[in-house]
């Protein structure tokens, strides 16, 4: 019998599980049930970011390593009389991957299948062919026949809408298509990074930690980060992929399979040298591959985590992903494995002296 691989499971599991922002709950459950085994203690702050505590050297600095729990999604808004559903989108959409995909509403009673309505082409102008459907004229429907038949099926404004899409290992098994890898990939990192120090001597005390709320400004990484109070931290997340056709180098430099990006400046954040400059070395002296991006938009937790407190050194570590904020995206398992073992041989080296002279290069 083939031996179960243990990693992958929790992959499925981590995108498999539904969490938007505000309602992280199934996704944090899943991440605290692979990160007990691992962690010395395990605790939430009161927005819900779940925070988990592996100590090496009690009175080391303190390492925090964050990926966020929630993805992409929407929230209902009102329920006409026909009974379809209207929504807000929770994160950013581009209103082109979204017309006729399934989605998974979490009512009161339980999960609720619903599809985004799209019109067939029979009935378009070849002018409104042409035009994009605006997402404030887009609708949810859950097959009810009335509002009073949505309401009967536990519909009701502020539900959770989910993207739906099932976990799948490609042809190429080291391909993984999944929706939420942005980011609970992040997760995967910061369960696997506590997993590998188990054994391992650390002369600090390592957080790994899911945020809630990433996807609507960075919201749990400035408050587990203050519950923390980290010397220095690490945001995991996805990046761009630009190995896709259409995507130039000017866009995006990175290919999927090329080792973890190293993230030199984002909107949200410059990434600090000293951390630069050591994350750089130490993968240099593992053999380690890694490249460089830098993103004129968008951020990641790292850009709350390092203006909190009197001001945290702070660098993004990402895995390049294709085809993220839709429903269904697709990584590379190397460059997962190599964002963990990066972060662990970092890790390994931060003490006292190592983290005062980052903090002052």
């Amino acid at each position: 019998m083939a031996k179960k691989d243990e990693t992958l499971q929790m992959l499925k599991d981590l995108t498999d599980a539904k969490g938007i922002p505000g309602n992280e709950k199934e996704a944090r459950d899943v991440m605290k049930q692979y990160l007990e085994p691992y962690a010395d203690e395990v605790y939430s702050d009161n927005l819900g970011s779940l925070i988990g505590k592996k100590i090496g050297d009690k009175k080391g600095p303190k390492i925090m390593v964050a990926g966020h729990l929630d993805e992409v999604g929407f929230m209902v808004t009102r329920i006409d009389d026909k009974g379809f559903v209207y929504f807000q989108t929770v994160g950013g959409w581009w209103s082109q991957v979204m017309l006729a995909q399934r989605v998974t509403l979490m009512t009161k009673e339980g999960e609720l299948t619903g599809v985004i309505g799209s019109k067939p082409p029979h009935i378009l102008s070849p002018e409104a062919r042409k035009k994009p459907v605006e997402i404030k004229d887009m609708f949810i429907d859950i097959g009810a026949s009335s509002k009073e038949e949505a309401k009967e099926f536990g519909v009701r404004p502020g539900d959770s809408v989910v993207p739906y899409f099932e976990f799948t290992q490609m042809k190429n098994d080291k391909m993984l298509l999944a929706k939420a890898w942005d980011n609970r990939i992040g997760c995967a990192i910061a369960i696997e990074v506590l997993k590998q120090l188990k054994k391992e001597k650390h002369p600090n005390i390592v957080y790994g930690v899911g945020t809630v709320q990433e996807e609507v400004g960075l919201r749990g990484a400035r408050t587990s980060a203050h519950a923390i109070n980290p010397d220095i931290a690490f945001g995991v997340d996805v990046g761009i992929a630009g190995d896709t056709p259409g995507v130039s180098e000017k866009e995006a430099l990175s290919k999927m399979g090329d080792g973890p990006q190293i993230i030199l400046y984002d909107a949200s954040m410059i990434s600090h040298k000293g951390v630069r400059d050591f994350v750089v070395d130490t993968a240099d002296e593992n053999e380690i591959p890694y490249q460089f991006d830098s993103l004129a938009a968008g951020g990641t937790d790292s850009g709350s985590i390092h203006l909190s407190h009197n001001g945290v050194p702070a660098l993004s570590i990402t895995v390049a992903t294709r085809y993220i904020h839709s429903h269904a995206a697709m990584l590379h398992r190397d460059d997962f494995e190599n964002a963990v073992r990066l972060i662990v041989e970092v890790i390994k080296k931060l003490d006292h002296n190592a983290v005062e002279n980052i903090t002052f290069n």
